[in-house]
């Protein structure tokens, strides 16, 4: 089964768990793992179609799949996700999904591989079979957080430490482990899948993971890229919540490789949103005005610790168009800033804080004339916030 095998049964051997006991565990898992070296199904870009010159993204932003994964509470809002991501796919029918952060709620995960959860994920997209990728947020790799009401009166519960614990019998407290998963494992089993276009990307920026490129081609020049998605770890969890000046100079220097004259539109992702948006944020709770465009703005920014270049590179660049950030689940507007726009996803997932009705923001790459056009459609199907990102006459 590969080294990620290998390594999760000698951490369960380690902890007292048989070999037969780690099998019956690991296979009630919804994970399957693929060889590392099994070949890859789909080309490793990605193209606007010949029946329609678009190229339409849906983001996934703070799904916190396993949340409270210990409560009956938590499986259901696990379920609640399944809907919302089924519903927006069916009305979308996107050619892309964009996993935007916080996939996952990592600390409250109580067993040795959390990529489980990210699983249950990813199946409603793959199901489908539309090609995805993925970034890291803060929660994706946080530590167990132990609830402090579990050393009061009433005791640590029967913590479930697989999803199928009643018919494998993984029971015991020796086949929890409070120890998370890394980025770099959780990675490594996205990438596995056909339909992944995530990547590790380069080594020297670790501690981040999830810092890659990828070019939707041209479908009149099929030779020729058309637009470039970037891709971008925002930190938090296992380290601090910053972009370091080492991911901003290794953006400056892939952009101006691999689009010189920075004349191919350009849009980037990652999970925290900047210091750059609490500048241009609209007053908490205050209505959304022109020239911003959204419909919450029921909460205060809340950035990244410091900024090393990664904005002042971004504005200097006049092929990128927009920025897009989760984390913040109660704020879903976009607002001009200097020569790019700001945006918010919008709260996709029922894990995490916030009771606001859950949706995904969608982007639409027109080819020609080019353009990037954005709304938010809702779980129960209704579409707002339409905002014209970048267009050329």
């Amino acid at each position: 089964m590969g080294n990620f095998f290998i390594t999760k049964l000698g951490l369960l051997l380690r902890m007292g768990v048989g070999v037969v006991g780690f099998l019956i565990c690991f296979l009630s898992f919804r994970l399957i793992i693929i060889p590392a070296d099994a070949t890859r199904l789909l080309p490793s870009y990605l193209s606007f179609s010949s029946a329609n010159p678009t190229f339409r993204i849906a983001v996934f932003a703070d799904l916190h799949y396993g949340e409270n994964a210990w409560t009956d509470w938590g499986p259901l809002q696990d379920q609640n996700s399944d809907r919302v991501i089924s519903s927006v796919l069916n009305m979308e029918n996107p050619d892309f999904v964009v996993y935007l952060g916080d996939v996952i709620t990592a600390n409250n995960l109580a067993m040795p591989n959390a990529s489980n959860y990210w699983e249950m994920a990813i199946s409603p997209t793959r199901n489908k079979n539309i090609p995805w990728a993925s970034l890291f947020g803060n929660h994706d790799d946080m530590a167990f957080e132990w609830p402090e009401e579990w050393f009061g009166s009433l005791g640590v519960p029967s913590v479930q430490c697989s999803s199928s614990q009643s018919a494998t019998g993984c029971e015991q407290e020796s086949d929890c482990y409070f120890q998370g998963t890394t980025r770099a494992e959780l990675i490594e089993m996205d990438v596995q899948h056909s339909l992944s276009h995530s990547s590790y990307g380069p080594k020297s920026l670790w501690p981040s993971v999830s810092n890659y490129v990828l070019e939707i081609n041209s479908y009149m020049h099929p030779e020729l890229p058309a637009a470039f998605l970037y891709f971008l770890d925002s930190g938090g969890g296992s380290y601090p919540e910053v972009i370091s000046a080492t991911q901003a100079r290794w953006f400056q220097q892939t952009s101006a490789q691999r689009n010189p004259g920075a004349r191919i539109p350009e849009i980037v992702f990652w999970h925290i949103p900047s210091q750059a948006y609490g500048k241009i944020a609209p007053s908490p709770g205050s209505p959304i005005k022109q020239p911003c465009v959204g419909s919450i703005n029921l909460e205060t920014v809340a950035p990244q610790e410091a900024e090393y270049g990664i904005m002042d590179m971004l504005t200097n660049r006049t092929s990128v168009k927009a920025v897009i950030v989760g984390h913040n689940h109660g704020l879903d507007w976009c607002c001009p800033y200097k020569s790019l726009w700001l945006c918010f996803a919008r709260h996709t997932g029922y894990g995490g804080y916030g009771s606001w009705p859950r949706g995904a923001r969608i982007l639409e790459l027109v080819e020609e004339p080019f353009a990037v056009n954005s709304w938010i459609r809702m779980e129960d199907g209704t579409t707002h916030s339409e905002i014209t990102l970048a267009s050329k006459v």
